[in-house]
């Protein structure tokens, strides 16, 4: 009897050993395919900057060549240099207003949009996780010099003022970019924090503690284990504001620990680091199934 229960609590654990190495490679096989996706994004983006450096550079020559021709004409005619330079001021006017219609145009394939005011331009920066549209933000910038944030309703939490501080007034494309990785990355936290919460409860022993920027999440959970249910405790860190997995999980058991559950706490922290959060918790909800189907 007992080297039936052995041989038993063997394979259990042995199942389930190869379920959370199978886990560890969907979590490393899914943050390559946001990491490739980020890659095509930020190509598009370069694409439309070049696009926009040479339409700049046409525009400049066009301007400079309209400048030449007037010159001579001026000569030639006696054109009223006053005329000369409204003609000029309208044509640079022209040139920055094309400039920032191509800026908005690149802007679209990052999730970021915009339209022109009668002051300077209002973007929305949307977000998303997995393919899940969530929220939405606003910023309406006074163009003039220097640049002003007039409205927006980014968050408090995110630091708003310190990329504006870095960035608005020398690259507006990249304040934007810095801007959209926060808001961005604070969606993707919230929303694995959600989805653990509303669709995964029955693991967690207590309610989950989290702050307004969700970098930093409390929770103890229940899972199966040596046949046996083990209480832990998770600590999740997200040192990068714009990263949506922690960049630390500590992980700790109560009371006498094994070597097993010394590894089940590592190979927990691992999976905590490269998978979604809910994903996670799915993966130990495929294990414990697993378990009551061999039982």
């Amino acid at each position: 009897m007992e080297e039936a229960t052995a041989y038993l609590r063997d394979g259990v654990l042995s199942h389930l050993e190869k379920l959370e190495a199978h886990a560890r490679k969907l979590a490393l096989k899914q943050e390559e395919t946001q990491r490739q996706q980020e890659n095509l994004v930020r190509l598009r983006a370069r694409i439309q900057e070049l696009r926009l450096q040479r339409d700049e550079l046409l525009t400049k020559v066009n301007l400079q060549q309209v400048g030449l021709i007037r010159q001579e004409g001026a000569t030639g005619s006696n054109v009223e240099p006053v005329q000369a330079a409204e003609t000029g001021g309208q044509a640079l006017l022209k040139w920055k207003v094309e400039n920032v219609k191509a800026m908005l145009q690149a802007f679209r394939l990052t999730g970021i949009s915009g339209k022109l005011t009668k002051q300077g331009v209002c973007f929305c920066i949307s977000t998303a996780y997995e393919g899940t549209y969530l929220d939405s933000y606003y910023l309406d910038l006074l163009i003039q010099q220097p640049v002003q944030i007039r409205h927006h309703s980014v968050p408090i939490f995110i630091p708003l003022e310190q990329i504006a501080k870095k960035y608005l007034q020398t690259d507006i494309k990249c304040f934007l970019a810095m801007l959209s990785d926060h808001l961005n990355a604070y969606a993707g936290r919230k929303y694995q924090a959600d989805q653990l919460q509303d669709h995964y409860s029955a693991f967690l022993e207590g309610t989950l503690q989290r702050n307004s920027l969700h970098n930093v999440l409390f929770f103890n959970y229940d899972v199966e284990t040596e046949s046996k249910t083990f209480p832990f405790r998770a600590k999740l860190v997200y040192g990068d504001l714009t990263r949506s997995l922690p960049t630390e999980a500590t992980i700790t058991c109560k009371g006498d620990v094994s070597d097993s559950l010394v590894e089940k706490t590592a190979a927990h922290s691992n999976l905590f680091r490269h998978m979604a959060l809910h994903k996670a918790f799915n993966s130990f909800r495929r294990a414990a199934e697993s378990l009551d189907q061999t039982a």
